[in-house]
Parts: C-alpha cells; structure tokens; sequence
C-alpha cells in the first residue's frame, strides 16, 4: 500500500492515474479546486479499490495556503510515499499577447505555484530520505513557439526546477520524475482536432505509474515525442524563427 497525494486531482491524466493507483489498493489523497468534484472522484476510487480517499480544496494560486493543506494531506495519509502535481490550464496564446493579467495568471498556475508547492515538499521528502516527487510538465516546455510560448515558459521553468531538484535529492534516495506528454485528448484540449500524435489520458496514466515503478528521471508521453523534440531543439535559431509554429 502507497500513500500517494494528488495535486490537481480533478484533471483527465490525474484521474487516469489515481485509477490505477486505486485499483492496487493505495492510500490517497486529493487537493483541487472543485470540492464536488472530488467528492463524486473519491467515491469512485473507493469503489475500484483504494484503502482509502480524502480531499480537500485547494486554489493552487492561493499561495499562503500551501503549508496548511500539504501539512493536513500529510497528516491525514499518515505520512507520504509519492506526490503526483497535475493541475494547470491551457493558456491562450493570443488573449496572453493582449493582456498581463491573464498572462501572469498563466505563469503563476503552471509554472509559480508549480515551483512552490515543489519547494515544500521537497524539504519533506530530503527530510525523510524517500520517496518521489513526479510533476507533468510539457513537450511544450522544450522550446519556445509562437503558438503556446507563454505556456511553454511556464512549463520550461517547471522542468528546469525539476532537473535542479534532482541533482539536490539523488544523494537524499529521493526520486524526482518530469512527465512530458505531447498531444493529450483531454477537455482541456476539446476544440483541438485530434490525429495520429494524440494519446488518452489512460496511456499517460500508465505510463506515470510504471515509471514512478522503475525509478525513472524523465518520461515523454508517448515514447516518440522524444525523438521529435530532440530534432526540433537542433533546429537552428536563424531557421527555426522561420517556421509556423
């Protein structure tokens, strides 16, 4: 049995993994916004198995508020194997161009809040000597683009953070995952059309718990988006400013 927290549980991949985790007969907990939501959620995974599921509300962008929830998950789980963070919103690039608001909104949601929920715990879990912290960044982190680079800061930042995180907790015994999905169909992306490079938020799901399993460092989601980012990180500034993308 696994005493795993949720932050962000309300999202498609989060709910795809917390399924699995269910089904095994882990011990979880949950913090996002909608509390009716995870009410109707935890009801569900107490069904497919789990030993057992709270939640509370948490507006991740309510900073002052990190300590008290982490510090109540923990206590309720009775301590903390792994921490799974999955929130974050699909920012919109051209409202982003127009508006400061909206844009520091969008750093602060995918990126800021990320980074301090992050520091947190990771004091937790050097402190304990165990464990593992895995985050869903992005492909979209990997190099600035036109259509999404205000989400892709706030991802690239999260990945930065993670690698740092990483090389401070190895010699803690502490495992630091950064899951990198590509294309996910999930409500977030509802009005996108779908093709050959999109996956479910199941396969993400799976692929998280077997690499949380296998003490993985980083995961893209699917497998091939790593071969296709690496070719576009090679691109040459002078070409790839060129490009519609």
């Amino acid at each position: 049995m696994t005493k795993v927290l949720i932050i962000g549980a309300t999202s498609a991949i989060a709910k795809a993994t917390m399924r699995l985790l269910a089904a095994r007969g882990d011990r979880l907990f949950l913090l996002g916004r909608n509390a009716e939501q995870m009410k109707v959620l935890a009801a569900d995974l107490r069904i497919r198995g789990a030993e057992s599921v709270e939640y509370a509300a948490l507006d991740v962008n309510d900073f002052s508020r990190h300590v008290s929830a982490l510090d109540s998950a923990i206590q309720t789980l009775g301590g903390i194997d792994v921490v799974l963070i999955a929130h974050g919103t699909l920012s919109d690039q051209k409202a982003c161009e127009n508006d400061t608001v909206r844009t520091l909104r969008e750093l602060n949601t995918n990126g800021i809040s990320v980074i301090l929920l992050l520091t947190h715990l990771a004091n937790r879990f050097e402190a304990q000597g165990y464990g593992t912290i895995a985050v869903i960044s992005s492909v979209a982190g990997d190099r600035g683009r036109k259509s999404n680079y205000v989400y892709g800061t706030a991802k690239g930042a999260v990945t930065i953070f993670l690698q740092g995180l990483r090389n401070r907790l190895y010699e803690s015994g502490v495992q630091v995952l950064t899951i990198k999905p590509g294309f996910v169909d999930t409500p977030m992306t509802r009005h996108f059309k779908k093709g050959l490079l999109w996956a479910s938020p199941e396969l993400v799901g799976e692929k998280i718990v077997a690499a949380v399993s296998h003490n993985r460092d980083c995961i893209y989601v699917p497998w091939f988006w790593r071969g296709i980012m690496t070719v576009i990180k090679m691109l040459p500034e002078a070409l790839f400013k060129r490009l519609s993308v």
